[in-house]
């Protein structure tokens, strides 16, 4: 699949009005040993903390069923058979969508209850073949799930979205009945037709932050969006420390020349080493964006040159309190996550050569060696980002 196309994952939630904890839920994870990738939205009956457990419960059953090839049917009635039901609406305390695509592309969707998934190719409307799935069990006899399978090719998105899109601005202003499903599928392609390349995560912003400003930026409901992108994947190279044989040097400098996306390197060693093999000078700044960390370095050619181990335990600790609402500035470290994050697949070519400096036990005990610092970058990109990861020691 690594070779049809990359799938890009993004959502953004606004929790109702008052309330600090979001009562829909949404997870994704990639199954690294089949090449899956797995993604649920569940919406909590109500809103805050009840909701919110409800739909945590609901999302986590949906990806551990679905990741173990389960039946369609078969989650619904777990999940519907494990939920309490409303006495007076006689309704599970949560819906779902649930979306798994394989490694040949073939996307199966299943949504019970949710507004009906969007599926664009392009920016057209694509219309699955979605079929009705009856429930037979004692408890949730009669009841539908709607399902649909088919092969996504590059440049498909898939919307996921709780009843808070759909259903804002309801009872007032332009949208008496709600916003509505055909409203929410304009915007969509009005975006995607003005930037082909928009993001899932841009994408899902703009749906919710308009459905937002129509219930006037006082939500109703909690309002969510999830957007699936299969596209063209973008790749970048991080080169750091010196290979652990100096006859390496010109072998690390051919990768970084050959490499087709973007390329940055971190240490005064690394940098010295790409120059002088391929004759590219480096130009110093005096720019100190970022008062913790050494300014940048140019290098023609090399998209970012920084310093070496206090930058990149910069980048880790911000990776690892990373949020939307983490606001990145233009210090060295800060430029690395964001390359990171407009990324897909990262490369890390780590040199083995060990820095004497490193081991001084006057350095602060948290300034870890360059190899365990990478690690945890690359454990957090594929975990926390669902970046694809690859990390090769010279």
């Amino acid at each position: 699949m690594k070779d049809l196309f990359y799938i890009e994952v993004g959502s953004f939630q606004k929790s109702h009005a008052g309330e600090r904890i979001c009562g829909d839920v949404f997870v994704s994870q990639k199954v690294k040993e089949e090449n899956r990738t797995v993604v649920v939205l569940s919406d909590g009956m109500g809103h805050g903390v009840k909701a919110n457990l409800l739909a945590t419960l609901t999302a986590t059953m949906g990806l551990n069923f679905t990741k173990e090839h389960k039946d369609a049917r078969k989650i619904a009635e777990i999940i519907m058979n494990t939920l309490p039901v409303c006495s007076e609406r006689k309704i599970s305390y949560a819906t779902f969508s649930i979306v798994d695509i394989e490694e040949s592309g073939l996307t199966t969707i299943i949504n019970y209850d949710n507004p009906d998934p969007i599926v664009m190719r392009g920016n057209e409307l694509y219309k699955p073949d979605w079929q009705y799935l009856v429930l037979e069990s004692e408890n949730n006899a009669g009841k539908e799930i709607k399902a649909c399978a088919f092969e996504a090719v590059k440049e498909d998105r898939i919307i996921l979205m709780s009843d808070g899109i759909t259903q804002s601005g309801l009872g007032k202003g332009k949208y008496l009945l709600g916003w509505g499903l055909d409203n929410v599928q304009h915007l969509v392609a009005d975006s995607i037709t003005e930037k082909p390349e928009l993001s899932a995560a841009k994408l899902a912003g703009r749906i919710v932050n308009k459905a937002h400003s129509n219930d006037n930026y006082q939500a109703k409901d909690d309002i969510s969006a999830a957007v699936i992108y299969f596209r063209e994947p973008r790749q970048l190279l991080l080169c750091s420390g010196p290979p652990f044989d100096q006859e390496k040097d010109k072998e690390l400098a051919q990768i970084v020349k050959n490499f087709d996306g973007k390329k940055v390197l971190c240490g005064g060693t690394t940098a010295d080493i790409i120059s002088r093999e391929l004759n590219i000078p480096i130009k110093d700044t005096l720019d100190f964006d970022d008062p913790e960390l050494p300014p940048i370095s140019f290098m023609d050619g090399i998209d970012l040159v920084t310093e070496g181990i206090l930058t990149l335990s910069k980048v880790s600790e911000i990776l690892e309190k990373f949020s939307p609402r983490t606001d990145l500035g233009k210090g060295p470290a800060d430029s690395i996550v964001k390359m990171f994050l407009e990324s897909d697949t990262i490369n890390f070519w780590i040199g083995t050569a060990i820095n004497v400096a490193h081991q001084d036990p006057n350095l602060p005990v948290e300034l870890e060696i360059r190899r365990t610092v990478i690690k945890k970058i690359a454990k957090t990109l594929e975990t926390k980002f669902l970046k694809e990861i690859s990390i090769r020691f010279i």
